[in-house]
């Protein structure tokens, strides 16, 4: 069956990162579609669709939509929707780019499209189609960090929701269809291999491409039909290992490894925060969730996106739930049952890190050495001071200033 809905590709990526110069590029190739594009700027003044205007043929209202002033994946995504849903009424085009924020989050505008946004009048899932995630990275910057151990992206702002750029950025690699590793010439071969096997870890499912100054072949990222909703939100790095339970040989090509640590004992809260506080700078993604002793109502989750590392309340444990409720859940994925403690429940500690060349041995002895020791299981736990309090997601360590 034909679906003749306008096909959408969604370019991500860090500031700087080549997003505009990819979007010229594909405007001004001869690849024969008629493209409306969507351009979002923080800024009050859209200087991307500026850029746009005067480097393509595009320039008219009907052409270019300008999105100021906030991001589409939160404060403007109904704006965007009434605004490319005015684009469809008013012309004929066979395709729509959007060009999103260096700090947006994908998965809300990917959302906006594929099911529509409640506080919008329009929905898009009659007029359009999402296609294509596409995150596009700075070559330079990434190889940049693997020798300094500073900041993925090199930028000391926090986006709208208080979370640092290396979060979003991490948020955009695992959450597309096609990476487009940008700005090669400024990096070795022998560092950009490197650098796509770290992309592979991240993000197994994504097409890497190689590009310099932005010029990428438009079928690599215009109808691709590559976009699933589903196997985008699962296909991340870290989900497959925690689902998977995969354990990766640390020797493997160009050093990049990946890991999952699994204990039924909990944690010293103050042990455990000062390891999360001092975690390797070769670590560059860390997920999952823990259990803190003194603190057996809700699971502790962990989230380590480059420099940054955030600690704290994550969700309940089934074992807190109402039986009926428990059983509801146990019904559904009966495979819980696997893991279930007569006295615990499902409390536990199951997280998962994605580093190159760094000790594996050494960092599960020092986890380790924050579990409870048989004499502390037996005290009161509730006597040992909680550092996770009292900010819902505390900030445990950012990248030097």
């Amino acid at each position: 069956m034909t679906d003749d809905r306008i096909p959408v590709t969604v370019l991500s990526g860090s500031l700087g990162a080549g997003k505009t110069t990819v979007l010229n590029h594909v405007l001004t190739a001869d690849h024969g579609l008629e493209v409306a594009v969507v351009v979002n700027d923080m800024g009050e003044v859209n200087v991307d669709a500026e850029h746009v205007a005067q480097q393509s043929d595009l320039g008219s209202e009907e052409e270019i939509i300008e999105m100021s002033n906030g991001c589409i994946c939160c404060r403007l995504r109904g704006d965007m929707l009434e605004e490319v849903g005015r684009l469809a009424d008013r012309r004929e085009f066979d395709y729509l780019l959007v060009e999103s924020s260096g700090i947006s989050e994908p998965v809300p505008v990917a959302q906006t499209f594929a099911l529509g946004f409640e506080d919008a009048e329009f929905d898009p899932t009659d007029t359009y189609r999402l296609d294509t995630m596409v995150t596009v990275v700075n070559a330079h910057s990434f190889w940049e960090s693997f020798d300094s151990g500073s900041a993925l992206t090199g930028d000391e702002l926090e986006d709208h929701s208080g979370r640092v750029p290396e979060e979003v950025l991490l948020d955009q690699i695992e959450f597309c269809d096609v990476l487009l590793l940008n700005k090669c010439d400024l990096v070795p071969d022998d560092d950009l291999e490197e650098i796509e096997a770290v992309l592979e870890r991240l993000q197994p499912r994504a097409q890497i491409v190689r590009t310099e100054f932005g010029d990428v072949d438009p079928d690599g990222i215009l109808g691709t039909g590559r976009f699933d909703f589903q196997r985008a939100q699962n296909s991340a790095g870290w989900k497959h290992e925690l689902q998977h339970d995969h354990h990766h040989d640390p020797q493997e090509e160009h050093g990049v490894t990946s890991f999952v640590y699994q204990r039924d004992r909990p944690f010293h809260p103050e042990r455990i925060a000062a390891l999360l506080s001092d975690l390797p700078d070769e670590i560059i993604r860390a997920k999952g969730f823990f259990w803190s002793a003194g603190r057996e109502d809700v699971a502790m989750g962990v989230d380590k996106a480059g420099t940054s590392v955030r600690a704290g309340p994550a969700g309940t444990w089934l074992a807190n739930l109402p039986k009926a409720e428990r059983e509801q859940y146990f019904a559904a994925r009966p495979d819980l049952k696997d893991d279930w403690d007569e006295k615990w429940g499902d409390r536990m500690t199951r997280l998962v890190f994605i580093a190159r060349e760094f000790d594996e041995d050494g960092l599960i002895d020092r986890l380790d050495d924050c579990l409870l020791t048989d004499a502390e299981m037996e005290a009161d736990w509730n006597d040992y001071p909680d550092p996770f309090e009292p900010e819902e997601r505390r900030e445990l360590a950012l990248a030097d200033q």
